[in-house]
């Protein structure tokens, strides 16, 4: 495990030119004492890297130095082969330069482990995109991702759950997350998440911005979507399925059919089960367990017994009116 840090801390100085401590320790999970360590490792097998002290300081190669230890292992090609999602390069204006990308790696590598990569690609491919997706936000991918690289600063019209709003944002990066589109961009001096194809309206500004120092996108994006679904996922229920219920259950929530199966008993209907299991706030959750229609039965809490009788009901009436 040591050496393949110490490897990778040699690859992202070489990348990224000075970076501190405190960034590589966030990088690897690891105490600041162990990267010290690690340099310690390196100096001594003579990488010449030094460090600099103070609020600017961090490690650094000297002298434009460069490691040889490029040489991909068959596994780590055919890891590659996986990682270039075809439709989201296309829609960011990359697919050209992907298929490049593609060809020149295939070029690179010895014939055994070309011929094993391109065994890999013809039998998995990755499709990003979800079922019955509209492409809502392909119209604003291409500017946004313009924006981005070069530094430039955003106005949008968005449209939130709450309201229209207009704003000024600093965009950062933009993720892809089960065939949606999000803009990560800065409002003021808070970060946040934008949905792309809720934006109504975009102009990309001559006004440049700088990047907050130490900014990670992965990061970011991993602490704020369990940031998100912990607040979203504040309640027990407990509820009674039949089998085509969890089969439903499965397609709309994995981990609550997942809960579910983990400690369900049997019910009073034969061929269900019921289960105690965390679920989403009663204005949210009410439509996902109304979707399971005459499959699902929610026991407790009473408030969202009555959300979901009350949707109901509104639907029932808006039926019979028509």
């Amino acid at each position: 495990m040591q050496a393949s840090r110490l490897l990778s801390i040699l690859m992202i100085l070489q990348l990224r030119g000075r970076v501190s401590a405190e960034a590589l320790a966030e990088e690897f999970e690891v105490s600041v004492r162990t990267i010290y360590r690690d340099i310690d490792q390196l100096s001594a097998a003579g990488v010449p890297v030094y460090g600099e002290r103070g609020r600017s300081g961090g490690f650094q190669l000297t002298g434009g130095y460069r490691t040889q230890l490029t040489g991909m292992t068959p596994a780590q090609a055919d890891a590659l082969m996986l990682a270039g999602a075809g439709s989201a390069a296309t829609a960011l204006g990359l697919g050209g330069d992907l298929a490049e990308a593609r060809l020149k790696l295939m070029a690179s590598l010895p014939p055994d482990a070309a011929a094993r990569a391109e065994r890999t690609a013809s039998r998995f491919h990755l499709d990003t995109e979800n079922w019955y997706a509209a492409d809502g936000a392909a119209r604003w991918l291409g500017p946004l991702a313009g924006a981005v690289w070069q530094e430039r600063r955003i106005e949008v019209a968005y449209r939130s759950w709450k309201a229209a709003v207009a704003r000024r944002l600093d965009p950062l990066g933009l993720v892809l997350k089960a065939g949606t589109w999000y803009l990560v961009a800065r409002d003021g001096r808070s970060i946040r998440t934008y949905r792309v194809m809720n934006i109504d309206a975009l102009e990309v500004t001559q006004a440049s911005f700088r990047r907050p120092a130490n900014f990670n996108l992965a990061r970011y994006w991993a602490k704020s979507a369990r940031a998100f679904e912990a607040s979203l996922v504040t309640e027990i229920a407990e509820v009674a399925l039949s089998s085509l219920g969890l089969t439903w259950l499965r397609d709309i929530n994995p981990r609550a059919a997942a809960a579910f199966e983990a400690g369900c008993t049997d019910f009073a209907r034969p061929g269900w089960q019921r289960a105690r299991i965390p679920v989403e706030v009663s204005r949210f959750a009410r439509l996902q367990w109304l979707a399971l229609g005459s499959e699902a039965e929610v026991l407790s809490p009473a408030g969202l017994r009555r959300a979901i009788a009350e949707e109901a009901d509104a639907v029932r009436t808006r039926l019979r009116a028509t």
